[in-house]
């Protein structure tokens, strides 16, 4: 056991880099907030649907409600769920590193200990750190049958890749890729057992498919919140190699949009690049690897580009135990040992310093679209029962876990219904296909009776004297102000270039206000995080 105590100190190390700041103010934001909800609700009452409503497969909702049902579900209880797979991927990607040297092993588990990356999703209420650990654990068993092809490895390597699948819904892009790095390596050798791989992974797909198909049979509004960009491709080292986090939602189009970050950004990235590139010279095995890297995210900027997803980061999170093991690989191979120690040192003392000192390293950023937020301008809002709560982009239900609505008269425009408001005859599947030409006439005016038609029959017809609206808006997705919205949809390649989602949104704050404002007296304004509280009260019979 005194071989693996330096590995016991990186674990321990990484454990508390992952509990610092874990108990998050602001609470679950939406994505959070949705595995929650999901995982909460009884398995054949609601949670199956809740699933197939969901762009995502169904494992991490399985592992999260396993938890929820035995220790509770505090939001420091959801997040630990996460910290527990973020601090096991420690351990195996130190073996992985071991199946070449100790020296690599080492390298492999320091720099996954100190990667802010997966810091920041071990505490998130999200899939992406268990599926950082089924990734490494494919990655190492993927070694292993080629280094010992025996039928435990082989198990092994399936029952991980499964799981991927089983997972991501996009994992299949991983997985396919995979597959054929193993095939090349073994096929000649070992045929039979190779086609016998290739089955399993088409019964798992066979298996996988009707909750495939529904994911991409769903239509999904929300999706049309960012474009590619070729910064993106950079800020996925950024992201992965260097404490810096600026892809996690939606990213600047100006890979150096942070000048004052360069350091912190840029040296760490470059390190790990070096190391990449370095592990591939004259290295056929860890070219192949690369490979497997290099083509699943070319699939994911092809995706990218044709609109069927938003190319962030963590979507091509199993490709990253891959990066750090070459990263390393390569770093590991410098001759000169002054050279080598001098980059791993200036790499972590970098990464850790960031951690440490900075207000936005990853376990101190803000969950600042947390619907904690919410509940906590709604008790500040002196409102009184019977009032009415106009919520802009969400449902109520999305904040049931930290307010009580009883009290109140509840309208909401939202993801699933905003088209009902904005004109008549349109659904919400003409929006999804020919959004922008339907409604770029009323973005940029004010005159819009339907609109003004509902808002008026329910909400300030409702209003008795003295009663108040507290209209709750996202500030992320509705922060276009009359001005701005003018100016965009009189520029046809601004306005192509803008997501519907905040035109829309946009709007439904813009005009909400002015209707309001006509009839109704501004009493209260308040921000926190990314949400705004806008409360009107009714205080003649005009």
């Amino acid at each position: 056991m005194k071989k693996y105590l330096y590995l016991l100190g990186i674990v321990i190390f990484g454990l508390i880099l992952r509990l610092i700041c874990i108990n998050k103010a602001d609470g679950l934001w939406n994505d959070e907030y949705v595995s929650y909800m999901i995982s909460a609700k009884p398995f054949f009452n609601g949670f199956l649907d809740g699933i197939k409503s969901q762009c995502h497969m169904p494992f991490y909702y399985l592992y999260l409600k396993f938890f929820m049902s035995v220790f509770g579900q505090s939001d420091i209880l959801l997040r630990l769920t996460s910290v527990i797979a973020g601090v096991a991927a420690i351990p195996v990607m130190y073996f992985i590193g071991k199946e070449k040297d100790n020296t690599l092993a080492y390298l492999c588990s320091g720099f996954t200990a100190i990667s802010s990356f997966l810091i920041y999703y071990s505490q998130e209420v999200r899939l992406y750190s268990i599926l950082f650990l089924f990734s490494a654990l494919s990655l190492l068993y993927t070694i292993k049958i080629i280094k010992n092809p025996v039928r435990k490895n082989f198990i092994l390597y399936i029952l991980f890749n499964f799981l991927i699948l089983f997972t991501h819904t996009i994992g299949f892009v991983f997985v396919f890729f995979n597959l054929i790095f193993l095939s090349l390596n073994l096929y000649e050798k070992f045929k039979d057992v190779i086609k016998k791989v290739w089955i399993c992974a088409f019964i798992g797909g066979l298996i996988l498919s009707p909750l495939v198909i529904n994911v991409f049979m769903t239509e999904s509004f929300s999706q049309w919140w960012g474009h590619f960009s070729i910064a993106r491709i950079g800020f996925l080292f950024t992201d992965y190699f260097s404490p810096v986090l600026t892809n996690l939602t939606n990213a600047p189009d100006n890979l150096f949009y942070m000048p004052k970050l360069a350091i912190y950004m840029f040296i760490p990235a470059l390190i790990a690049i070096f190391g990449i590139i370095k592990s591939l010279i004259n290295n056929k095995f860890n070219i192949q690897l690369f490979s497997v890297a290099l083509f699943t995210t070319i699939v994911l900027i092809i995706a990218s580009i044709s609109g069927k997803l938003v190319f962030i980061t963590k979507y091509s999170i199993e490709i990253y135990p891959i990066l750090i093991y070459l990263a390393c690989y390569g770093i590991q191979t410098v001759n000169k040992k002054w050279l080598k120690n001098s980059i791993i040192v200036i790499y972590c003392l970098l990464s850790v310093w960031y951690l440490i000192k900075s207000p936005q390293s990853a376990p101190k950023i803000r969950r600042a679209e947390g619907h904690k937020i919410v509940a906590d301008l709604l008790n500040n809002s002196e409102l009184k029962n019977g009032d009415i709560i106009l919520l802009q982009y969400y449902d109520k239900n999305r904040f049931l876990k930290y307010f009580d609505f009883s009290d109140y008269y509840v309208v909401s425009i939202n993801k699933g219904n905003f088209y009902k408001y904005l004109l008549d005859g349109y659904s919400y599947s003409d929006t999804l296909s020919n959004g922008k030409n339907i409604y770029k006439n009323i973005f940029s005016t004010y005159n819009n009776p339907y609109f003004e038609n509902i808002i008026n029959n329910k909400i300030i017809n409702k209003l008795k004297l003295g009663q108040s609206v507290a209209v709750i808006v996202l500030d992320s997705v509705s922060f276009i102000n009359p001005d701005m919205m003018s100016e965009i949809t009189k520029n046809e390649t601004l306005y192509s270039k803008q997501p519907l989602l905040f035109l829309v949104f946009s709007y439904i704050k813009n005009k909400t206000f002015y209707d309001m404002a006509k009839t109704l007296t501004l009493t209260r304004v308040e921000r926190k995080g990314r949400w705004t509280l806008i409360k009107f009260t009714k205080l003649n019979n005009l």
